[in-house]
């Protein structure tokens, strides 16, 4: 059997990204018994947006960041990006190694 976790890396787009996105905040808004209408309201987008966001995943960044805030979820938003990229085991090794100041010459 294949690992679930590998088979959604090699899956990923963006349409799937947007798509599991609006998944989520449905799931959110559904938990907090809240209307679409009552979300596009709390967040200051319009109804017909948000319907299609529902739908289709699409969205401005804008109006998804003001429904992190609608929803209270917005310590996402804060992390996204935060994670440094690393290309291979050895650039790890050398990112936890302490920095060594260099000095410039003194001038005599």
């Amino acid at each position: 059997m294949i690992d679930d976790n590998i088979l959604t890396l090699i899956d990923k787009t963006p349409d799937s990204l947007m798509s599991g996105i609006a998944k989520r905040v449905k799931q959110r808004r559904l938990e907090k018994g809240w209307t679409q209408n009552m979300l596009a309201t709390k967040a200051g987008v319009s109804l017909a947006s948000y319907r299609r966001f529902e739908s289709s995943g699409e969205i401005s960044l804008r109006s998804l960041v003001m429904l992190a805030f609608a929803l209270e979820m917005t310590d996402e938003f804060e992390n996204l990006f935060s994670r440094k990229a690393y290309q291979s085991i050895d650039d790890i090794i050398k990112a936890e190694q302490p920095k060594q100041r260099k000095r410039g010459k003194r001038n005599e």
